[in-house]
């Protein structure tokens, strides 16, 4: 089912990068939470929390390289502000999930277009 159509102009506005996932954290006021501590190639690492904690353990993903929108408005998710978002696959019931990565190893920072 194809979602309501944008203008390509709108898609262009998104910077997507490749970043990588320094550290892995629980989130403190959410079960299903992670806080990512993400290298996208900037002067210091980003935190970007994430519901990705029924799907992976925090070793499966510490290291991996992802897909990150870099230019969201910074948001507070259950107190801890989110400098971004990392793309994700999800199955129509959400059973499963699956982070987006670039299929050879390309540098940090790296524009998606």
């Amino acid at each position: 089912m194809v979602e309501e159509k944008i203008p390509y102009n709108d898609f262009t506005k998104l910077d997507l990068r490749v970043g990588q996932i320094a550290k892995v954290e629980d989130h403190p006021n959410a079960d299903k939470l992670y806080v990512l501590i993400v290298d996208l190639g900037e002067d210091k690492d980003r935190l970007i929390v994430a519901g990705l904690k029924p799907h992976y353990k925090p070793e499966e993903l510490e290291g991996k390289k992802a897909i990150f929108i870099t230019n969201l408005e910074p948001t507070k998710i259950r107190g801890i502000e989110s400098q971004g978002m990392i793309l994700a696959a999800a199955s129509p019931n959400d059973e499963t999930v699956c982070i987006l990565q670039p299929e050879k190893d390309v540098e940090i920072g790296s524009k998606i277009r």
